[in-house]
């Protein structure tokens, strides 16, 4: 038996599928099976599965494996947003890292009380973060007219420049960094929460910094992927994606290319600066060394490794890149050919840049859409055909 809204309806013809019919209402929907058809798909019971290992992790695993997580977190937020420049809009930079140091840095200078001849302005963690954040998209802001000038190798060479300013500034402004022995980062307090070694037991389990920091980075890098990948599905990606495919055709079709670049370029800053936050607190102490031009190289790296374009992509790779390093300090005395750093053999940190330097060649050579291709290619075989 027909319900009573289908007995009642007229005779004639039925609005196609999807449609908007007088009245208000909808045709069927296109795909009837769909939406049921989510809760049968494995793939939302793997991601179900996964979001609640990355949740219990706390609590059962130790401080390793809780600060290379973190560190893997900070490299994808950072990845994310040079993805979005290099990889969505064709922008080559390989100063990355300055930002990353702007924002770690800023951090310390806001946060941090002074003292020690250090410049602090103690303002709450919390609010330090956030102007941390703007001031690394200030300092993109400030460098977006050359950006949106420049392409191709120059403008990689034109960022490749800020490393250097970066470093000489870290180097020698001791009154905001400490020079070459670094500053101490001070603690994230947030609703009350301090995010530091002082123990807090949750279900008998002992939350340390790395325990707490975990969950405010789960956070930051959800909050992150969903909006780039907002951005890459909606207009703004379009455009961007049309500008690195042909700069001059894309302006003949009216986007604003010199625009577009240069709000790219101050999103992708944002992102690093809110990476060198993540990882300033996850380190607990910032030194210039670490935000060199092998960082920039690193990043570089992962969005080709995982994928240009792609936020997942940009994820998966970060956490090769900045995992493998970590795994082979680890397990060195267990892998041949490896040894701790001065003992003869090839240092784990070294090893790792051979291995994810062949997997770019490899990536280059044989899977261009990287880590993300392999991940699309099989969804596509297992959906089912549509018409």
């Amino acid at each position: 038996m027909r319900p009573e809204s289908d007995e009642a309806a007229p005779a004639g013809p039925r609005p196609p599928t999807g449609t908007r019919v007088p009245g208000g209402r909808r045709g069927a929907p296109a795909h009837p099976g769909r939406r049921g058809a989510r809760f049968t798909d494995p793939r939302t019971y793997v991601r179900a599965v996964g979001v609640v290992l990355l949740l219990a992790f706390p609590f059962y695993l130790d401080r390793f494996w809780l600060q290379a997580g973190l560190f893997a977190m900070a490299a994808a937020i950072g990845a994310i947003g040079i993805n979005l420049l290099t990889g969505a809009t064709g922008q080559l930079s390989m100063g990355h890292a300055f930002f990353l140091a702007v924002g770690a840095y800023g951090y310390c200078v806001f946060a941090a009380d002074g003292g020690h001849g250090l410049t602090g302005f103690g303002l709450p963690t919390w609010l330090a973060a956030v102007l941390a954040v703007l001031v690394a998209g200030v300092a993109g802001g400030l460098f977006s007219p050359i950006s949106g000038r420049l392409s191709g190798a120059y403008l990689g060479i034109a960022t490749l420049a800020l490393v250097f300013i970066g470093q000489h500034v870290m180097f020698n402004a001791h009154d905001l960094t400490g020079g070459a022995n670094g500053r101490d980062v001070p603690a994230l307090n947030l609703f009350g929460l301090t995010f530091d070694d002082r123990e807090l037991v949750v279900a008998d389990v002992p939350f340390g910094s790395a325990e707490k920091l975990w969950y405010a980075g789960l956070l930051a890098l959800l909050v992150g992927a969903l909006f780039a990948r907002g951005v890459l599905r909606g207009r703004p990606g379009r455009a961007m994606n049309a500008i690195r495919d042909h700069r001059i055709a894309a302006g003949v079709l009216g986007v604003p290319v010199a625009r577009h670049r240069a709000a790219v370029f101050v999103l992708s800053s944002m992102y690093a600066g809110l990476a060198g936050v993540l990882l300033a607190l996850v380190f607990q102490r910032t030194v210039p060394d670490y935000f060199g031009i092998t960082l920039s190289l690193d990043y570089l790296a992962m969005i080709v490794i995982g994928g240009l374009g792609s936020v997942s992509g940009a994820v998966a790779g970060a956490v090769f890149v900045s995992l493998l390093p970590q795994l082979l300090t680890r397990y060195s005395d267990a892998l041949p050919f490896i040894s701790a750093p001065g003992t003869g053999g090839i240092a784990p940190g070294e090893a790792a840049r051979y291995l994810y330097g062949a997997a770019v060649v490899l990536v280059v050579l044989f899977l261009p859409g990287g880590l993300a291709r392999v991940a699309a290619r099989r969804r596509v075989r297992t959906e089912p055909g549509e018409q």
